[in-house]
């Protein structure tokens, strides 16, 4: 394990980056599992407990609970939620926008991801959102390559943000991930000056924009946690766990990389 000079950078090596995948692995197969979950009427407690038995079931812990505080093992935020869900006693209506935010944690590595899922048919404002993060996070991975530097991935997802009509919350970024849950560098989703950080092979990072169809102004709810967008609108976020290699880079946290080519997610 190298320590990179930019902001302490940890680079991991390809033994390293095998480990991230592995705890990557369970969060698709949970993913990809939601849909036939996800109905309406459907409460969000028993949402909670789906996730958490499916993740120890394929041989993993979940890594949130406690982190900063945070008091749930999975954070499940609906609709005007932007980030940070805790524990509601609602339940999933038609139309609602899920998304759900996982880190687990494999033999002392860990591995994260976010997916947004629409309860039964989405309107077309909540398809232009789900197609617009979707391509956010897309354009941004796409941007991460060796050789180039960090700011080309907030330059992207921008870039994607505006051609559809849509806003990047700028308060929530990537970031470095391995050994702890956060590490640097911190991402950008947003073009803001920062100090040029060059992208080298072995580092491995979270791409996570969040995108609301209004602005970009969030508020805390009284729970403590619940980040909300104050004038209401819906948002929705696709999460990666990214690692660069020299000649490529490689999402770890799904199976098909192919997949990352679509237009619209694969799968909602």
């Amino acid at each position: 394990m190298a320590v990179f000079s930019v902001n302490e950078v940890v680079l991991k090596t390809r033994p390293e980056i095998h480990r991230i995948r592995y705890a990557c692995t369970p969060i698709e197969e949970l993913f990809r599992s939601l849909p036939s979950v996800l109905k309406t009427g459907y409460p969000i407690e028993e949402l909670r407990s789906y996730c958490l038995k499916f993740l120890r079931g394929q041989g993993c812990e979940p890594a949130l609970r406690g982190f900063n505080g945070f008091p749930e093992d999975i954070c499940i935020s609906v609709n005007n939620v932007a980030a940070h869900g805790v524990s509601t006693a609602e339940v999933l209506q038609e139309g609602d926008l899920v998304t759900i935010d996982v880190t687990t944690v494999r033999d002392g590595w860990h591995g994260d991801g976010a997916w947004t899922f629409a309860v039964g048919r989405p309107g077309p404002a909540a398809k232009r959102l789900l197609r617009c993060a979707w391509q956010a996070t897309r354009e941004g991975i796409l941007a991460l390559k060796a050789g180039f530097y960090l700011s080309e991935v907030g330059k992207a997802i921008d870039s994607v943000a505006r051609r559809y009509g849509c806003t990047v919350l700028p308060y929530f970024v990537g970031h470095g991930i391995g050994r702890s849950i956060h590490e640097e560098p911190k991402v950008l989703h947003t073009l803001v000056d920062q100090l040029p950080c060059p992208v080298v092979p072995g580092l491995v990072v979270t791409i996570e924009p969040i995108v609301s169809l209004g602005g970009s102004a969030t508020k805390l709810l009284d729970d403590g946690w619940s980040q909300t967008t104050v004038d209401g609108s819906l948002t929705a976020q696709f999460e990666h766990t990214v690692a660069v290699f020299s000649t490529h880079t490689e999402v770890l946290t799904m199976r098909n990389q192919r997949d990352l080519l679509l237009d619209f997610p694969p799968f909602i």
